[in-house]
């Protein structure tokens, strides 16, 4: 058997961890990684622009991570215990995100999530958290709700966008991302159950209007309710400190993951110290302890590569040059999308992108769940096949430190080439 045909023996749809959703005649095996490129197990290289969901900022291969990892691989893997990687860690992390006053590691931004998630109804001793339409938290019950729904159920109730997740419709309200005075009128309305908001500060690939996440903050402080980012995407990415340096808004709890790791597995949730203080075991039996425990959390593998990765984010210029060309690239996109006469919005901030197939204006879920659908996996299937490694399933698009110029070109020829074959 060839390696897709005994991927889809293994796995569900051919796939080990869920989402990419190839047919199955596309379905391949990475065998490496360097910088943005991969190669698969018959040898095809592919531009790499989905970067491990986005984990792989530093780029694949790393050499200050891979050095990082080495050196720790013969000292021991896991303790699951407080060690020198991971407490160098969390004083960095404390010393560029305010909002961090203490810190807890865990494995995965879903866990992170899951914890902000948890201490916000136990510290407000409430039981329903909102978030915003179309937002991904990671793969908890609130992370999947109303993630990608398709019935446009009045607000603020929530869709069930997985099967297995019956919990939500007692702990979750949603909301319009984008719209402060629906949003402010479903935090009043419910203010007595409310424990708190979880939120991305850039939700996917859609920048927050003017005033948004600082009403935000407004609303929370007024009304007594947490205020927490889910960085796993945008910390470290938007800027150092992330989305509350990029932002200027300090979240009561934050959660990080992805880049934070420079490719291995970790995730991070931190916060206002009162809030924080729920998890430590000295209150074990107390009415408001907060249960948190992670096996292979701030395991030294993982602290040691992201100390690596975060040596490299720091050098003079890192984040200049990748809002530079995430505003070249996306503006190489709307060109190659008007030179084929071809309706699209184009939006992001950073190093993202995401092409949505709309001719109106994209600033929420909704107004992205208009964008053509069947257009948008047929152009990722065919720059998938055209040597460009992307998620079909969805179209943001990641940009790495290792990422230039040629390569963003490289990515609009074969982009156009896609585009003239579907017309």
């Amino acid at each position: 058997m060839n390696v897709a045909q005994r991927a889809l023996a293994a796995f569900p749809g051919g796939i080990s961890n869920g989402e990419f959703g190839l047919p199955p005649e596309a379905v391949l095996a990475i065998r490496r990684g360097e910088g943005a490129r991969l190669w698969d197990s018959d040898g095809n290289e592919y531009l790499d622009f989905s970067l491990g969901w986005g984990s792989a900022l530093v780029g694949h291969a790393c050499p200050e991570v891979v050095a990082a990892v080495t050196r720790q691989a013969p000292l021991g893997s896991n303790f699951s215990y407080l060690n020198e990687h991971a407490l160098e860690l969390a004083e960095e992390i404390r010393r560029v995100c305010p909002a961090a006053e203490r810190l807890r590691f865990c494995a995965s931004g879903t866990e992170a999530t899951m914890y902000c998630a948890r201490l916000a109804r136990a510290f407000k001793d409430k039981p329903k958290l909102l978030k915003f339409e179309g937002a991904y938290h990671g793969a908890n019950e609130a992370g999947v709700t109303s993630l990608f729904p398709s019935r446009n159920l009045p607000y603020p109730q929530p869709e069930h966008t997985s099967a297995g997740t019956p919990s939500v419709d007692a702990e979750l309200l949603i909301a319009p991302y984008n719209d402060l005075a629906r949003t402010e009128a479903i935090l009043r309305a419910h203010r007595d159950s409310l424990a708190g908001v979880i939120m991305e500060p850039l939700q996917r690939c859609t920048p927050p209007e003017p005033g948004f996440l600082e009403g935000l903050r407004r609303l929370c402080d007024e009304l007594g309710l947490v205020l927490i980012f889910d960085e796993v995407v945008t910390g470290f990415r938007l800027a150092y400190g992330g989305a509350q340096e990029y932002y200027r808004v300090v979240p009561d709890l934050v959660a990080y993951g992805k880049a934070l790791g420079g490719g291995y597995p970790i995730g991070a949730f931190g916060g206002r110290r009162d809030i924080m203080e729920l998890v430590s075991e000295q209150h074990i039996g107390a009415e408001r302890y907060v249960w948190m425990a992670s096996t292979l959390g701030g395991n030294p593998i993982s602290t040691a590569a992201a100390k690596a990765a975060l040596s490299v984010l720091r050098r003079e210029g890192t984040y200049e040059r990748l809002h530079a060309l995430g505003e070249s690239f996306r503006a190489a996109l709307r060109k190659t999308l008007r030179e084929r006469q071809v309706i699209a919005q184009v939006i992001g901030d950073g190093p993202l992108a995401q092409i949505v197939f709309t001719d109106r204006k994209v600033n929420d879920y909704r107004s992205t769940a208009r964008g053509d659908k069947v257009k948008a996996r047929r152009v990722m299937l065919g720059l998938l096949a055209r040597g460009v490694f992307i998620n079909p399933m969805g179209t943001k698009l990641y940009l790495s430190i290792v990422h230039d110029e040629a390569m963003c070109g490289a990515f609009c020829e074969r982009l156009d080439d896609t585009l003239q074959e579907i017309a």
